[in-house]
């Protein structure tokens, strides 16, 4: 049993002294006349005697200071009172139905916790603070067994009753509000807690901007899809400067890309990524995507390679073993995204080698086009040509054509002639009147080149001979 609560019940406890009486009115629920509650009353001396017993019993503690209340004399005395209660002034009542509803709650017991605690708000003598008190309990209660609109119903009574309404108090109704499904009034109460809790000077619940986003998520039909987004953006802005979790990051991110915010969606996954919260495949490669979009390709490679190298634990699902793997996997597709990341920040050399894993991994040919073409870039015509030699065995590639016209033009330039003109005549063979102009164009050229350097290598020779 909790220590804290023990001594709260014994701090309520109503032998005090009588001063002038503070009081509020409500409506009895029998005659509907108003009934004055008074701020504090006096206990019977024999009911007084009784209760001190019940608050030293709860309050007894072991050897190594725990709590070890002794239930046996408290349900004792409780049980003496309850049995005497026709006796016992309506006041002592009260206490006594305080108690009661305790030890229910104690036992887990609610549906007895919240009678006795309608019993003690029934009691026309119970003070102010026992009567408030008794109401938040017993609407939280109700929440807690799902009555929500009886616990919605209490907390208001409670609010028109109590002296000083809490932030507190507002958060718990539009909680109670949101499971009823009530998504308007939740947020109104919600929006209220936290601009009390800012006045009051302490920074609100986390999980109170968490429903409020989810209460406008729900409204999005009533409010219009893009005002929805533009006010949960409003809500995860405040969370990842408050509460900087990765949830917040990449909710917010995805707002930012649901309303075409690009580059706003860039700058939050980046955030995550710097204080290391990214730890999702997918979390990375749309890092990666959106730092190629707005142009930073050196930033995407380098965010990529971190992927690679950061280590994660996952759960094999048909073994259910534990397994450490990087982030990013070396797929095809993922290893193109780096070589392509590596080529666009101009760092040619380190695309090569990436897209040699990349291609060697593929069941098309379309890779080795692709490195065919870096090496071309660098003037690396026979590694050029023999990539896309292999990417033409291999085969599977969407264009065929324009890949032999580069294959000619890459023997071309090695003054392999005749493959370069065997290369052009099955390009020339294309149904596109533009690509079998241009590969004719290039047989033609190719021929009067051949005959060029043929003539020149027999002009040199004569030279020569004729020098000696």
């Amino acid at each position: 049993m909790n220590k804290k609560f023990s001594i709260y019940l014994f701090s309520i406890l109503a032998i005090l002294f009588v001063v002038t009486p503070i009081t509020i009115e409500a409506q009895s629920q029998s005659n509907k006349k108003p009934i004055k509650y008074k701020k504090s009353r006096v206990l019977q001396s024999k009911t007084a005697k009784k209760m001190t017993e019940v608050y030293e019993a709860l309050e007894i503690v072991d050897e190594k200071g725990e709590p070890a209340p002794d239930m046996e004399t408290v349900l004792r005395i409780l049980n003496e009172l309850r049995d005497d209660m026709e006796n016992l002034k309506s006041y002592d009542r009260s206490v006594m139905w305080n108690a009661w509803a305790f030890v229910y709650f104690s036992d887990g017991d609610y549906d007895n916790a919240m009678y006795a605690y309608t019993k003690l708000i029934n009691e026309p003598e119970v003070t102010i603070g026992l009567r408030v008190g008794a109401l938040l309990s017993l609407a939280q209660l109700n929440l807690l067994e799902e009555n929500y609109e009886k616990g919605i119903e209490l907390i208001l009574q409670w609010m028109s009753e109590v002296e000083t309404v809490t932030a507190q108090s507002y958060s718990l109704l539009g909680q109670a509000y949101y499971q009823t499904g009530n998504f308007k009034k939740a947020l109104s109460s919600m929006e209220t807690a936290v601009t009390m809790a800012e006045e009051e000077g302490y920074k609100p619940r986390e999980n109170w901007y968490v429903i409020m986003a989810a209460c406008i998520g729900e409204m999005k039909k009533e409010i219009g899809e893009k005002e929805s987004l533009l006010r949960q953006i409003d809500i995860y802005e405040i969370l990842v400067n408050l509460f900087p979790k990765k949830q917040y990051f990449i909710q917010l991110g995805g707002s930012y890309g649901q309303l075409g915010r690009e580059r706003d969606y860039m700058i939050t996954l980046k955030a995550a990524y710097q204080k290391d919260l990214l730890d999702r495949e997918s979390e990375y490669l749309a890092l990666t995507q959106l730092l190629l979009l707005n142009q930073n390709p050196y930033w995407a490679a380098e965010v990529f390679e971190h992927g690679q190298k950061k280590m994660i634990t996952i759960v094999d699902e048909k073994t259910e073993e534990e397994k450490i793997v990087p982030v990013i996997k070396d797929t095809e597709k993922n290893l193109k995204l780096l070589a392509d990341a590596w080529r666009m920040a101009q760092e040619t050399n380190k695309a090569i080698p990436v897209l040699e894993k990349a291609a060697k991994m593929s069941k098309t040919g379309e890779s080795y086009v692709l490195l065919g073409n870096l090496y071309l870039s660098e003037d690396k015509l026979d590694q050029a040509a023999d990539a896309i030699t292999k990417g033409l065995e291999k085969g599977k590639i969407k264009k065929l054509s324009p890949v032999y016209l580069t294959l000619g033009q890459i023997y071309f330039e090695l003054q392999k002639f005749e493959d370069a003109k065997k290369n052009f005549r099955i390009a020339a063979r294309d149904k596109d009147e533009k690509i079998k102009k241009q590969a004719d164009n290039w047989v033609r050229y190719t021929e009067n080149e051949e005959i060029r350097v043929k003539n020149l290598a027999l002009r040199r020779d004569y030279i020569q001979m004729n020098s000696t």
